[in-house]
Formats: C-alpha cells, sequence, structure tokens
C-alpha cells in the first residue's frame, strides 16, 4: 500500500474543451491497472469536445449539474450524487450549465494495447449544448 503524491491541478487543453476546465489526476493506472479517474471541475458554460473512449467512460457528478450529450441530440442533466455511464465508442459531450459550476469524477480505463483511450473529435456547438434537456433515468 502506497499514498500517491498528488500533481497540480491542470488547465485542460482548449483543443478538447470549449470555456475553462480544470482537472486533478486522482489515478493514472500504473500497470497492470488500466484505471483512470480525474476530478474535472467546469466554469458555468463549459464543456468537452465530442469524444469517445475505447472502453467506455464513467461519470459520477459531485456538484452543480451536469450536461452530458449525444449524438441524437440527447441532453441528459445529471446532479450531485448521480452517476452516468458511456459506453465504450459512444460519442458524447459533458459540462456544465450557463449559470453554474460543475464538478464530476470522470472513471474509465485504457485500452491496454496501442489504441488512444480517448478520441477526441470536434466541438459542440452552441446549438447543441442548448438543445432541450431531459431528466430521464
Amino acid at each position: 500500500m502506497e499514498f500517491i503524491k498528488p500533481r497540480p491541478t491542470t488547465k485542460a487543453p482548449g483543443d478538447w474543451f470549449t470555456g475553462d476546465v480544470w482537472f486533478d489526476v486522482i489515478c493514472a493506472g500504473r500497470e497492470p491497472s488500466r484505471m483512470r479517474a480525474n476530478m474535472v471541475r467546469f466554469s458555468p458554460g463549459a464543456r468537452t469536445a465530442w469524444h469517445h473512449h475505447v472502453v467506455g467512460q464513467t461519470l459520477h457528478v459531485v456538484d452543480g449539474v451536469a450536461l452530458i450529450g449525444t449524438r441524437d441530440g440527447t441532453v441528459l442533466e445529471a446532479r450531485p450524487g448521480e452517476t452516468v455511464t458511456c459506453p465504450p465508442g459512444e460519442e458524447h459531450w459533458h459540462g456544465a450549465t450557463p449559470e453554474r459550476f460543475m464538478q464530476h469524477l470522470a472513471m474509465w480505463e485504457g485500452a491496454g494495447d496501442e489504441r488512444p483511450e480517448t478520441t477526441w473529435l470536434e466541438k459542440v456547438t452552441d446549438e447543441q449544448y442548448g438543445g432541450p434537456r431531459t431528466r430521464s433515468h
């Protein structure tokens, strides 16, 4: 057993995000583990670009309201204590509402081979971000 020395908070790259986003690496998955976990903080209106994960992703909302969008136009609202999973290969985005900060724990796995664990795509448009929201579970 060991304590892992925390890394400094990192500003998320502008190529992959709209708005101001910061993250703290919680777990970077040293072999044989492939687990990854980041605590991510989004300023109001900030969001990821479209992306997908080779082994999927799980998002656990800690504070604020998370918006999670899929290519079919669905925009889910998730509140603190709620968890949303995105299956392997599903193109999606996530971010904060325009009114509040949002914080979530993002968890995913590396592919375990040469494939990138996350594939980043184009930025989410304002129309996609502002689409109708749903609270269905």
